[in-house]
């Protein structure tokens, strides 16, 4: 059985610890792991390999975190945009034998019962084996009016799909006993799911026939073009098989599971100490209980609160009420309004070769630490709208500069200017630390021409 891993999605009801460039999946929210590599570690005991299917950024994510939990034997389908689920899954079966029994899983989803987890699995892939399209209703525990139903007759048979009910339509389908949320989680052959969207829902099926064609597919790395990609049309597994097809199953599944959706169900999910609030060694609470106190970079004090979400990422405070942080893509959508790129990227932002952090920013420089992971480089680029000065912290820089190489060690600097051609390496086994001052009109990352790059990234990547 493969395991093929969803890791769309920007899970913005999480901002400020979820953003576009590190997404909630990857954030390390539970024994300093992130959903991601506990979706990959519970899963890897029952599947003989991961395909993951994500975005350019997301793929780096994924291979330093696997790297950690030393996994191996995995395959990747990397989307330049997204077009929902039922393309995404198809692109993954289509590398797949026919008979191959898939098990597609969310990235970003929490379940703590892994027992009764395994053995809701090995019945889905009874049903796969005959044929049949399984989906896992999860048994619900309380009105829930931000999920999707599944109706039920039979115990395993689906009556009907339906969609995010409200409150008192949610509490007779508790009451009733054979409603369960849908989980977007799957099991079926790949061959049979793809016979199954070539006959609901051919334009997806023919469109994403070719755009598997058209792809880039080395060692088990798969890239779509963007062109194809745009083609497709976009759909949800739900709507575009699920809700159509005769053959499908549901296993009810009683597995403690969470979506993580918002800050409310993170709550729920994190240790708590004796007045309720979130363990946090950086929280002081003067009778205060009740609250989710998210932040590791300052002290947070408390005084006669209760029930209240507070999340301070360094560059950005959120306080809610709680069982209002549904509200808070609405904050996310003020962001993008206004052309912050908060909702895009952290102060520390992670790429192929290491991180980079953002310790000041003002009109006209932006000062970073950069940090090079061991025998990684940056790519060959140059910029249009900045200088930059690097100095050496720590580590033994290789430096490139208009065909000229040379090193820098700890305390050495150099000056790089608007328009050179430059790479910086790390040709050692200890990390290289350098901070790099930007001085220009303009600072942001958009700002690079790339000419060569071990990753594979666009080479224009330019503000024009």
């Amino acid at each position: 059985m493969t395991n093929i891993i969803l890791c769309g999605g920007n899970g913005t009801r999480l901002w400020p610890i979820s953003r576009t460039l590190m997404p909630k999946q990857f954030v390390k929210l539970f024994n300093n792991k992130s959903l991601f590599q506990l979706t990959v570690g519970r899963n890897s005991k029952l599947c003989k390999s991961s395909f993951i299917v994500s975005n350019s950024e997301q793929y780096f994510l994924a291979l330093d975190q696997l790297e950690e939990l030393n996994i191996e034997n995995n395959r990747y389908l990397l989307e330049p945009i997204g077009r929902n689920t039922a393309p995404a899954i198809a692109l993954a079966c289509m590398q797949l034998d026919y008979d191959e029994i898939v098990l597609v899983t969310p990235s970003d989803h929490l379940i703590k019962d892994e027992k009764e987890y395994e053995k809701v699995l090995n019945k889905a892939k009874e049903f796969a084996s005959e044929n049949k399209l399984v989906t896992f209703g999860i048994t619900p525990t309380f009105a829930e009016t931000g999920f999707g139903y599944i109706e039920t007759v039979n115990e395993f048979d689906v009556k009907a799909f339906h969609e995010k009910p409200n409150f008192e339509i949610a509490t007779s389908y508790l009451k009733a006993g054979n409603y369960y949320w849908n989980s977007g989680m799957f099991c079926f052959k790949a061959g049979v799911f793809l016979d199954e969207l070539k006959n609901y829902s051919p334009e997806i099926y023919e469109t994403s026939k070719i755009a598997f064609e058209n792809a880039n597919n080395t060692n088990n790395l798969i890239r779509i073009k963007h062109e194809d990609m745009a083609n497709i049309p976009e759909d949800s597994i739900d709507y575009a098989v699920m809700e159509k097809s005769n053959i499908v199953k549901v296993i009810p599944s009683n597995i403690s599971w969470s979506d993580v959706g918002s800050f409310d169900s993170l709550y729920e999910e994190l240790p708590k100490d004796e007045n309720n609030n979130t363990i946090n060694d950086n929280h002081i609470a003067i009778d205060s209980k009740n609250n989710l106190v998210y932040g590791n970079e300052r002290k947070i004090a408390t005084v006669d609160i209760e029930d209240l979400i507070i999340i301070d990422t360094g560059d950005a405070l959120l306080i809610s009420k709680k069982g209002s942080s549904q509200k808070v893509k609405k904050v996310v959508e003020k962001l993008k309004e206004s052309n912050s790129q908060l909702h895009n990227i952290h102060l520390t932002g992670y790429r192929p070769w290491g991180s980079y952090t953002v310790l000041e920013e003002s009109t006209g420089y932006k000062i970073k630490k950069i940090e090079v992971t061991p025998w990684k480089r940056l790519s060959l680029q140059t910029h249009k709208y900045r200088n930059e000065h690097w100095v050496v912290v720590s580590g033994i820089a290789t430096v490139e500069v208009n065909n000229n190489t040379f090193l820098l060690n700890e305390n050495e600097s150099t000056y790089i200017k608007a328009g050179q051609i430059h790479r910086l390496s790390n040709n050692t086994d200890a990390p290289l630390v350098i901070i790099e001052v930007q001085v220009g009109i303009y600072t942001g990352e958009d700002d690079i021409t790339r000419f060569k790059d071990d990753f594979k990234r666009e080479k224009i990547h330019e503000k024009q």
